[in-house]
Order: structure tokens, then sequence, then C-alpha cells
């Protein structure tokens, strides 16, 4: 077996393969900002399986999210409260969101893909990669190099990755 598939075993539990240490992790990650710029993917299978490559132009951002539905907001007026209060499911998926959130903090960067890091009882944390457009490394690249497009601006806001594809319905799984 080659070195990414043991990664990608030990990624299948983590709490049993790191232990201590993702626990610590989770708990940097709970103080941390809610949208992190990181030096490196904490998953480098996944990051490089989603077309991550360790060169100029890509971005690697750890953001978190609240877990749990979202509560209706009050009715204000003559109506009695009681479906005011109900909770309702999130119409997209937790992914989805931490894709917008991360386009939102980095406006000059494209969404390329994210994948799961972690969550604990509050949180979940996703990795976002984003892409410099501009810059000549992914210019030249023949293979992230169709992101430069102007058929693929804002992606993440018209729904075209992958988690919103899927919370779309678009995708089987």
């Amino acid at each position: 077996m080659g070195f990414y598939k043991y990664v990608k075993q030990a990624w299948k539990r983590p709490k049993e393969s790191f232990g201590d240490e993702h626990k610590k992790r989770l708990i940097e990650w709970a103080k941390a900002p809610a949208v992190d710029r990181v030096m490196r993917p904490t998953r480098i299978d996944r990051a490089r399986a989603l077309g991550y490559k360790a060169k100029q132009g890509f971005v690697v951002v750890r953001v978190r999210v609240r877990r749990g539905g979202k509560k209706r907001e009050q009715v204000s007026g003559g109506r009695r409260s009681k479906t005011s209060r109900q909770w309702k499911a999130m119409k997209v998926n937790f992914r989805h969101v931490c894709e917008q959130r991360a386009q939102k903090r980095h406006p000059n960067l494209e969404v390329l893909n994210s994948y799961w890091v972690g969550k604990d009882k509050t949180h979940v944390y996703y990795e976002v990669i984003l892409v410099d457009k501009m810059h000549p490394s992914i210019i030249n690249d023949k293979d992230i190099g169709w992101i430069v497009l102007p058929t693929h601006n804002r992606r993440v806001y018209r729904g075209l990755t992958s988690a919103a594809k899927k919370s779309r319905g678009l995708r089987k799984k």
C-alpha cells in the first residue's frame, strides 16, 4: 500500500487512529477564528484527490460551523406563537455553508472543493480548497486551468461545487 492509502485508512476512524492528538486539535480549532487559513491541508490524501497541489495559487482554509438545525424567526403581529418557535431543517448541508463562508471571506479566490476534518459537540469543521484565478501558475496549469474561464465565476453561489450539487439533489449520495 502507498502512503496515501494508510492516511485514508487512518482518517476513517480518527478518534481511534489519532487518539488524544485529534482531541487536542479540536480544542485548538474551537479557539481559533471561524474561518482560518492553514499552511497545509490536515488530510493530504483527500485534498490531493480533490485537486489540491502544493504550489502557489492554492489556499486551504479551515471553516467552523455550528451543528444543529435552524430556529424559525419570531413572528411579529397578532398571530399565535405556537409554530414560530419550532426548529426546521437547513436547506443546504454544512459543507456547502462552509464553502460559502470561505468564499465570502476570500472574494478574490474561487472555491474548488472541500472535505470534512472533524466534529465536536457544537461544531463541524471542514477544510475548503481555494484557487487564485489570476495567478500565473494556475493559468498555465493544464489540470486546473479550466477554473480561469469566465463560466466558472462564483461557482459556490451558483451551486456548482460538489457539496452544492449534493444538497440540490443532483447526486445519488
